[in-house]
């Protein structure tokens, strides 16, 4: 980290007045903090970090410095060698910060393959951290389970059971190994229906000797794995209230289905259930507006097939059920076991990445189809959730939210368009033209309460990083939204006036600025840059980008020296038409 990079962190912890995911600052004047093995194995078991010490947060995060910063940038790289396990191997460095010595510690996420991370001095169990939000919190004992199951592959899948193939559904076995036959003829035409079932795993030998089902052949040909393993089902429940029950009214819940079966027969009929409690909501679409399912009927099957098929199956897990709640404005979809290998929530939806914990189990349900459809139950290609994201930008809907907690993961859907009625008017009475439909669609998530930063912005809308960038910068320099913090810390929120409620009789305060005669008027006579210009006008620098734009375009703002606009070096001048050189001229007679 150089010591123009600390000075951003810093200015940017400034501003948000906390810690944040990434980086974590603590007073360190002669020692280091007991907390500080919580910090580095949190930062170690997520997405690594930066610990930054000689930095008060109670004072704004004001540099205290340290007292030796060689014998504290010892000590720590002591710290993390001798009293953590596996040791980690950060970047320490020692910078001058506001006249302070600080001591900066990267410290680097640490393979999947050697988490969890821990302090010896407390054990796995106890030692063990995670980073939420601006906070280490102790992994549970399942979840540190988890960590160290993810260490390989898993092979919970392949588990066997006390079933036989007796217990299989005939039906669906059949149709399955028709299409092994037919789309996998070089391994499979030749065999006879045991040796099908061996090969692709459906059936394995005991100890004893004897055939027994593995776990996933169970769950996608069985025909009650219930009969075994109760919980390896779908719970249903319809909420009155967004709260969940009403107790007012007396009223628990409005429907409650146990949903069972092999995992064909559950995706089948957990849609049947939601379907059974959606209702149409209306959406404006060009001139007009239409009726539509208040969730996409793709987005439904890939969230219930996700959690049915990536859903922790160890021992430790079988007691608990995929949970599908719906809310008067939520759905929410949750299964046990969380993100599995290099997959996170911020590559979740990725071309390219991509992550089975439970492998066996794919393989197989990639040729079992859903009963009454063609279509198989997974493609077990990494597409679900693309196809997921995809169908909900199609109805116009905000995006799910998806949250991973190591031992769960959740799947949220906001029931609600993203650019209804309210909100395509609200847009309309901002009266600023050349917005693209991305651009709204950031002002649309702002409105309904959304973070909005780049990653954010370009899951919602699929453009690339570089034109998110540009537009969002031009959304900053219509004053329309406001921005916090800079670069990967870069956060948008909605201006004063994009605040304001409006109204059919807008606002003389809610109209968009006009900055023409403040950018002339700095300009003046002289020749100045956009930063020069910004810190006349105390306008932000992409406002002042913006103006000057239109300026030029006009003809009456020119680059002196023929540099490109999108140079920091470029200089600006007002062009004089040549009535006012004849002015001057007749002036100085």
């Amino acid at each position: 980290m150089t010591d123009e990079e600390l000075a951003e962190v810093v200015d940017n912890l400034r501003v948000l007045g906390s810690d944040v995911s990434d980086v974590e600052a603590k007073r360190a004047e002669k020692a280091l903090p007991k907390a500080l093995r919580d910090t580095l194995s949190a930062f170690s078991n997520t997405s690594g970090g930066v610990v930054i010490l000689g930095l008060d947060e109670s004072e704004n995060f004001a540099a205290n410095g340290v007292a030796d910063p060689a014998k504290m940038a010892s000590d720590l790289a002591a710290m993390c060698s001798d009293e953590m396990e596996p040791p980690i191997r950060p970047l320490i460095a020692i910078r001058t910060f506001e006249g302070r010595q600080l001591v900066v510690c990267e410290v680097p996420e640490i393979a999947r393959e050697q988490k969890p991370v821990f302090y010896r001095g407390a054990g796995i169990n106890q030692g063990s951290f995670i980073r939420v939000g601006d906070g280490d919190r102790k992994l549970s004992s399942y979840e540190v389970q988890v960590m160290l199951s993810s260490r390989g592959q898993p092979r919970d899948d392949e588990r066997l059971t006390s079933s036989t193939v007796d217990d299989l559904d005939h039906d669906l076995v059949e149709q399955f190994v028709a299409r092994l036959r037919r789309f996998r003829p070089h391994a499979f035409r030749e065999l006879d229906l045991d040796g099908v079932l061996r090969r692709v795993k459906v059936v394995g030998v005991n100890e004893d000797g004897l055939d027994r089902l593995t776990l996933a052949g169970l769950l996608a040909l069985g025909g009650y794995p219930q009969e075994d393993y109760p919980q390896l089902m779908i719970s249903f429940v319809n909420y009155p209230t967004s709260s969940g029950v009403d107790d007012a009214a007396g009223v628990r819940f409005l429907d409650n289905v146990m949903v069972e079966g092999s995992i064909p027969i559950m995706v089948r009929d957990g849609l049947a259930a939601v379907r059974r409690n959606m209702s149409r909501r209306a959406v404006v679409e060009d001139a007009g507006r239409k009726d539509v399912w208040q969730y996409p009927e793709t987005a439904l099957r890939e969230v219930i097939v996700n959690a049915l098929v990536h859903r922790d199956l160890s021992p430790a897990a079988c007691g608990t059920q995929v949970q599908i709640e719906m809310y008067p404005d939520r759905l929410v979809v949750r299964n046990p076991g969380g993100l599995f290998g290099p997959v996170t929530v911020d590559t979740l939806g990725e071309e390219g990445v991509s992550s089975s914990r439970n492998s066996t189990l794919l393989r197989i349900l990639e040729e079992v189809p859903i009963p009454g459809e063609a279509r198989t139950v997974c493609e077990n290609r990494g597409s679900g959730i693309r196809a997921m994201i995809a169908s909900l930008r199609t109805a116009g809907m905000s995006l799910p939210q998806f949250s991973d907690k190591i031992s769960s993961f959740r799947v949220t859907f906001p029931n609600h368009a993203l650019m209804g009625e309210e909100i395509i008017n609200w847009i309309r009475q901002l009266e600023e033209t050349g917005l693209t439909d991305s651009q709204c669609i950031a002002l649309a998530m702002l409105r309904d309460g959304q973070v909005l930063d780049n990653k954010s912005y370009r899951t919602a809308t699929g453009l690339d990083s570089r034109i998110a960038t540009l537009e969002l910068g031009d959304l900053v320099g219509r004053e329309l939204v406001v921005q916090t913090g800079s670069r990967r810390w870069a956060r948008y929120a909605l201006s004063a006036r994009a605040s304001e409620p409006q109204s059919k009789s807008l606002d003389r305060r809610n109209r968009p600025a006009d900055r023409r005669d403040e950018i002339l008027s700095a300009l003046g006579e002289s020749v100045l840059s956009r930063a020069e210009i910004a810190a006349r006008t105390k306008l932000t620098n992409q406002t002042v980008r913006r103006w000057l734009t239109i300026l030029r375009k006009e003809g009456t703002v020119e680059i002196a020296g023929g540099a490109s606009p999108q140079s920091k070096n470029a200089r600006y001048r007002r062009v004089r038409n040549r009535g006012s050189e004849q002015a001057d001229l007749f002036d100085n007679f």
